[in-house]
């Protein structure tokens, strides 16, 4: 292990990426960050293959794991990983558990995937579809709505406390309000839940010294 640093965060400037450094700050682990420049394609490098095989962002290599060193790729299950081994931001049974998890899934298979859909179609693409903009600008309005509805039933997306659902969710929601407001406008218009969950979640140091990582 080099000096005090725990953990290697392999990571670029994306929402996936921003959940693994959020978390990491919010656990106070020592760790160092290596950009992975996705415009150089760093990602298909072989040292970073070695450790992500499907040639994404973030990953992680845990150097105080038991047994030795171990490499996490997956933004989810990098969250869930630190999560349970540091005992935080993931209640150990019972109904936050269950909560946490359904919201955690629920950012990795819809959420994230639907917003990373419409920022290509509406915003990148050099060739427009007209079909695909409206399936996903349709599909991401619903999902930010049924957050909406859940966060008018609770604090946090798991209930009461904070935990890595809102970590999972929040840097996407931050480029669904800026980036891509070009292609759903202001999402908290009619969803005023969403813009106090929004606030609570940014306001704490953690988060906003996360979503600075990598500084490129």
């Amino acid at each position: 292990m080099r000096g005090d640093v725990l953990i290697d965060l392999y990571t670029w400037t994306t929402p996936n990426g921003r959940k693994a450094s959020i978390m990491l700050e919010e656990i106070g682990a020592p760790y160092a960050v290596h950009p992975v420049n996705l415009a150089k394609e760093d990602q298909f490098q072989p040292k970073f293959l070695a450790i992500s095989p499907n040639n994404k962002i973030p990953a992680i290599v845990d150097n105080d794991a038991p047994g030795g060193p171990i490499s996490i790729f997956e933004s989810g299950a990098i969250l869930l990983y630190l999560a349970e081994k540091t005992k935080r931001f993931l209640t150990p049974s019972g109904p936050g558990r269950v909560r946490a998890l359904e919201w955690l899934f629920w950012q990795i298979g819809g959420l994230g995937p639907m917003l990373a859909q419409l920022g290509f179609f509406a915003l990148r693409s050099t060739e427009r579809s007209e079909l695909a903009i409206e399936r996903f600008t349709d599909e991401a309005n619903r999902l930010l709505s049924v957050v909406e509805g859940r966060l008018s039933a609770s604090a946090y997306l798991a209930g009461d406390d904070y935990s890595i659902a809102d970590i999972a969710c929040y840097p996407w929601i931050v480029a669904a309000s800026t980036f891509q407001r070009p292609a759903l406008g202001d999402i908290f218009e009619e969803r005023p839940e969403l813009k106090r969950w929004m606030n609570a979640v940014a306001a704490r140091p953690a988060v906003a010294r996360g979503m600075a990582v990598p500084k490129v």
